[in-house]
């Protein structure tokens, strides 16, 4: 009966989603797909981490939302490729049960978002040269995005701690803010490196980003 509660959670977090144009059709559905998947395999609190970074994500995308839309780097509804780009290893880690793969790769996708969303408002320079670059270029980075990107990963930690993840707050707190800025700054890079030359996608990007905050955190743990 308590799963069935939370598939109706999910289901409903998913249409809210989809009507909000945070997320497009096939996008929502993908994620209550996996959201059912990981309510039967590591149970609810491991859901509630993946809502905080669904609603951490939310906020941080309407930041500045004016500002973001006159210069042309508003995203405004995510697609399929953008779940399983920054979902796919949460999910992976979490239905085979591995704590510290499931908090370093969420931490990442997470400190990824903040840094990207919120310091996109502010000048940055590119990660490879520390040159200015114009906002919104890949693997451009500013210590506003940074601050929060790990900020971002710290909160992880905190609430993968009390929803009883892990019972050690200085693990989860080490995983998170580690992996998850590491994870981040490796996003940067090859955004400099390879997404500007149009080598990857940015979905390949997030993807190879959160596979190292994910052994990083398995490292840790």
């Amino acid at each position: 009966m308590i799963n069935l509660e939370y598939v109706v959670l999910i289901v409903v977090i998913g249409l809210i989603t989809y009507l909000r144009k945070a997320l497009d059709l096939f996008g929502s559905i993908f994620m209550i797909i996996m959201g059912i998947i990981i309510i039967f395999t590591a149970g609810a609190n491991w859901l509630m981490l993946i809502f905080i970074f669904l609603f951490l994500g939310l906020i941080s995308t309407k930041y500045e939302h004016q500002y973001k839309t006159e210069i042309g780097v508003y995203e405004g509804t995510r697609s399929l490729k953008n779940v399983i780009s920054n979902g796919i290893v949460p999910f992976v880690m979490a239905a085979f049960g591995n704590y510290g793969g499931f908090i370093g790769s969420i931490a990442t996708a997470t400190a990824d978002t903040l840094a990207s969303e919120v310091g996109v408002v502010k000048q940055p320079r590119l990660i490879t040269t520390l040159k200015k670059v114009p906002p919104g270029t890949d693997g451009g980075i500013s210590i506003v995005g940074t601050a929060a990107g790990i900020i971002g990963a710290g909160i992880i930690g905190v609430a993968a701690y009390l929803l009883g993840i892990f019972p050690d707050p200085y693990t989860t707190l080490k995983i998170s803010i580690i992996a998850g800025t590491v994870g981040c700054f490796v996003d940067s890079i090859l955004g400099a490196v390879l997404e500007r030359r149009n080598y990857i996608s940015n979905e390949y990007v997030n993807l190879i980003a959160t596979i190292t905050g994910a052994a990083l955190g398995i490292i840790m743990a």
